[in-house]
């Protein structure tokens, strides 16, 4: 395991990629279980957060409990990552959420950067950043720039699948941000491929396509 990638095993989460994965999932049960794995994948990633003990009244007696001391925000990258939201929301429908509009450059596969309603200060202490693919890694590294730019000094990655390539990538240039993925595949798409460059192989084709039935 490569250090700082955590890759969930768990049966349920691999039985929802397969579905993922399959050419015929059609785009409404695409977009059920990308949000069930979302859900799945953000429970793993928040198993850190922060708490502050409280006292609590039960139907029996008062006893002591806990509640999160941190605030969460959750930054899908526009637009595959708004598949993300409402499962991790059902985990955390206290986190505040930030948009970031990035799209990848067909021909450079570089990230073009469109969108972004951040405020003036940071309002959490962890940010998650949402996206379907770590493919190249320059989507992610982008939207880890401008949450740093911003203040906030805990991120974590969470998607479905990954690249080495992008693990790399976005390792080389975040060290300390944590990826959270229920797989990484072989490699990305080159000249020598019948696809089109940078996407994820075997993968799943493209996440925002397929959510958004444009495919």
């Amino acid at each position: 395991m490569v250090e700082n990638v955590f890759v969930s095993l768990h049966p349920l989460a691999q039985h929802k990629l397969t579905l993922l994965r399959r050419a015929e999932t059609e785009p409404k049960k695409f977009r059920e279980v990308i949000s069930e794995l979302a859900m799945m994948l953000v429970y793993e990633a928040t198993r850190d957060l922060a708490t502050q003990p409280t006292l609590i009244t039960t139907p029996l007696t008062t006893t002591q409990g806990v509640v999160m001391a941190e605030k969460v925000g959750l930054v899908p990258i526009l637009r595959a990552g708004l598949g993300m939201v409402e499962g991790a929301w059902k985990l955390l429908p206290q986190a505040e959420v930030w948009h970031l509009g990035l799209y990848r450059d067909e021909h450079t596969l570089k990230p073009v950067s469109y969108y972004n309603k951040l405020p003036v200060a940071p309002t959490v202490e962890l940010c998650l950043v949402l996206d379907p693919m770590l493919a190249t890694g320059g989507s992610a590294i982008a939207a880890v720039d401008v949450l740093k730019r911003w203040g906030v000094t805990r991120i974590k990655f969470v998607g479905l699948l990954a690249a080495p390539e992008g693990i790399a990538a976005l390792h080389d240039a975040h060290p300390d941000v944590a990826v959270h993925v229920a797989g990484v595949d072989e490699r990305l798409t080159g000249p020598g491929d019948a696809f089109p460059s940078g996407f994820i192989w075997p993968g799943l084709g493209d996440a925002g396509d397929r959510q958004f039935g444009t495919a």
